[in-house]
């Protein structure tokens, strides 16, 4: 459920229209839905209330400031892959004690970086970066709080550019090297063991990835302590999937989903657990609005050309995504549709976003909506094409605030510097 609904023909962030804020923002922007936001986190939150686990937000998922301090303020961890997500973290309110550090390419400067910083836990996904750790730990008179991400060699059935927990995978130390890592990383002088770490994937729409993966992780830490190495900790990853397409087709449920952990791991409700949710929670709670510019005809084709491109949302370009395209004014009922490719202005064949998507019949200057944009959206963006970012609106019932402004064409060019060898023409 989200809160982008239509009220009296028109489409509604909560209490706003979405065609107002086009007026005043202008197109193409980004909406987010904090009522949504709140809703999902709580939703998830309590289909694994039995294991009060800390709920560590996914901030690659949607990284503005304005998202991650709504969720502080529900209590939300993050889960964060580098020193600039961390230091957004932190600028939201969410305290070191509460920051996850994960990802394979963690540098000397950002492992210091976060131990300066109160680092809940890192989680390590390599012995190469495991020594560097200790070394910078040792250095720093401390001893990281280390959690090992273990990669289960589990087919999470999902898109292979979101699959994470496969022995092909970049991710984790493999699972039958565990038992050898953890024991040397236990006579580290700069080295906590916390932990141990699992994520197989993103988008996942099938239950029973999990239960496999977080068996093999129940097996691995009753291992781990038989050879006396206690893992009080356990990280079990995000993942679950969203629906994208509005079909009878539905991805699991928060509570379906916490049934399988509290089966999987019965009897060990006195540990500590942590999750990584993003997608789950900011995916349906923000839209992309773009404007048409031109509905242009070429044989039996109709080609909807709006003012937002691949630059703006890369999902379908990258990965053959799905979202939902919907008018900002609502058809009526029995309204005939006819079948659009919807593309960006971008001189690339790649900047489509959907072939042959019956939409009802559309002019230049109409509004559409991207429905489940609010993760993996802003987030990827660019400035390809000298484009400018599309700014980041949030939205609290009948109110809504500017959280990410369009930079000026003045902004993008003032960053770049023409060296002094070079004769102004």
């Amino acid at each position: 459920m989200d809160h982008f609904l239509y009220r009296d023909g028109a489409l509604h962030a909560e209490g706003v229209a979405i065609a107002a804020l086009a007026g005043d923002v202008g197109t193409p922007f980004y909406c987010y839905s904090t009522a949504t936001l709140e809703r999902h986190f709580t939703v998830f939150s309590d289909g694994l209330k039995p294991l009060d686990p800390l709920v560590c937000y996914a901030v690659k998922a949607n990284s503005n400031l304005a998202v991650l301090a709504t969720l502080a303020r529900l209590g939300a961890g993050a889960d964060v892959v580098s020193e600039g997500e961390y230091r957004r973290a932190l600028a939201a309110g969410i305290p070191g004690q509460k920051i996850i550090f994960s990802g394979v390419g963690k540098t000397r400067a950002e492992l210091a970086f976060a131990l300066e910083n109160d680092v809940r836990q890192i989680n390590v996904e390599s012995e190469p970066e495991l020594d560097a750790l200790n070394q910078v730990a040792v250095s720093m008179g401390q001893r990281a709080p280390v959690s090992f991400r273990v990669n289960p060699d589990v087919d999470a059935k999902t898109h292979e550019k979101i699959s994470t927990g496969k022995a092909e995978n970049k991710f984790g130390i493999a699972y039958d090297d565990a038992p050898r890592i953890y024991a040397r990383a236990a006579t580290m002088p700069g080295i906590e063991v916390v932990g141990i770490d699992m994520h197989i994937g993103s988008q996942l729409t099938d239950l029973a990835p999990f239960r496999e993966a977080y068996t093999r992780m129940r097996a691995l830490v009753e291992r781990l302590e038989a050879d006396g190495i206690p893992v009080p900790r356990l990280d079990i990853g995000g993942g679950l999937g969203v629906p994208y397409e509005r079909t009878n087709e539905m991805p699991p449920l928060p509570t379906d989903y916490g049934k399988v952990v509290q089966e999987v791991f019965a009897g060990w409700e006195d540990r500590e657990f942590e999750c990584e949710p993003g997608r789950l929670i900011a995916a349906n709670a923000g839209i992309l609005v773009a404007e048409v510019i031109y509905v242009k005809r070429s044989g039996d084709r109709r080609f909807l050309i709006l003012d937002a491109a691949m630059n703006d949302l890369i999902r379908p370009a990258l990965y053959d995504a799905y979202h939902d395209i919907v008018p900002v004014i609502e058809p009526a009922p029995g309204t005939p549709t006819y079948e659009y490719d919807v593309v960006g202005p971008i001189c690339e064949s790649g900047d489509t976003f959907a072939k042959a998507r019956a939409l009802p019949e559309l002019k230049a200057g109409d509004l559409v909506a991207f429905r489940s944009a609010g993760a993996y959206g802003a987030v990827m963006s660019s400035e390809y094409n000298t484009r400018p970012l599309a700014p980041e609106v949030i939205v609290r019932g009948d109110d809504f605030a500017l959280a990410r402004p369009r930079p000026t064409y003045d902004d993008m060019l003032g960053k770049d510097r023409i060296p002094d060898w070079i004769d102004p023409a």
